[in-house]
């Protein structure tokens, strides 16, 4: 298990960062390496320190913090520390893992960082589901953690799964589940004879192919790219099954 989380603080309001360094010294899995009021000066220290988390504010003089992310390689996990609701959007497409709200309590923010401490944690765990996974695929159905319940899902309402950073988004014909777990880790819980991996972004349910043509699959309007990758064993699996 990873011990500690190493940190920065980039916000350029003096308050902010006095809250944000009194909460984190409050946990004992946050370690402190910086405190910056602007991306610009947290950037010449990031190459020597690569921390494992930024709190970043997103309205600071001389570099937008959205604008900062992308610049980021390698990437950090980020938080984005903001009086402003209006971005949350944009930091979803830009994967940042929470989007706190000033002011934000202690509370919200000890349960944001509790919950990356366990991704990171977790990773680092050997796996202990693979006996469990293939009794619950021939049952037809599956559980999965959404949010704060657990849905059951039919493994035969699945069309395709869509890849989304740490995110999935299983697509059914009612709804789109939304849910934090890697391919990987899904792949053990699905049937394997029933879907494919055929492109690090996708992963389809065969029988819900309406076609195939030019390395491309149709499932319900939808097109999903086959690539370079996954071709041979995607169409192996396809001709075994004629």
């Amino acid at each position: 298990m990873k011990e500690k989380l190493s940190c920065y603080i980039i916000d350029d309001e003096h308050l902010a960062q006095e809250i944000l360094e009194e909460y984190i010294a409050k946990v004992p899995f946050l370690e402190l390496k910086g405190t910056f009021i602007s991306p610009l000066e947290a950037a010449a220290q990031m190459d020597k320190d690569k921390p494992d988390l930024l709190f970043l504010d997103i309205n600071m003089p001389d570099l937008n913090g959205l604008s900062f992310i992308p610049m980021l390689n390698p990437k950090p996990m980020i938080i984005l520390t903001t009086a402003y609701d209006q971005y949350a959007l944009k930091a979803f497409e830009l994967e940042v893992k929470d989007y706190l709200v000033k002011p934000f309590s202690f509370e919200r923010f000890y349960k944001g960082v509790f919950r990356l401490y366990q991704e990171q944690s977790d990773r680092q765990l050997p796996k202990k589901t693979e006996a469990k996974a293939e009794p619950k695929s021939e049952q037809g159905y599956i559980f999965l953690k959404v949010g704060h319940r657990i849905q059951k899902l039919a493994t035969q309402d699945i069309l395709y799964v869509e890849g989304m950073k740490d995110y999935l988004r299983i697509h059914t014909p009612k709804e789109k589940v939304m849910i934090l777990l890697s391919f990987a880790k899904l792949e053990e819980l699905l049937p394997t004879q029933d879907f494919a991996r055929v492109h690090r972004s996708f992963m389809v349910a065969i029988d819900k192919i309406d076609h195939i043509e030019k390395n491309r699959i149709w499932i319900a309007e939808q097109v999903i790219p086959i690539s370079e990758t996954y071709s041979e064993n995607f169409y192996k699996k396809l001709r075994g099954l004629t």
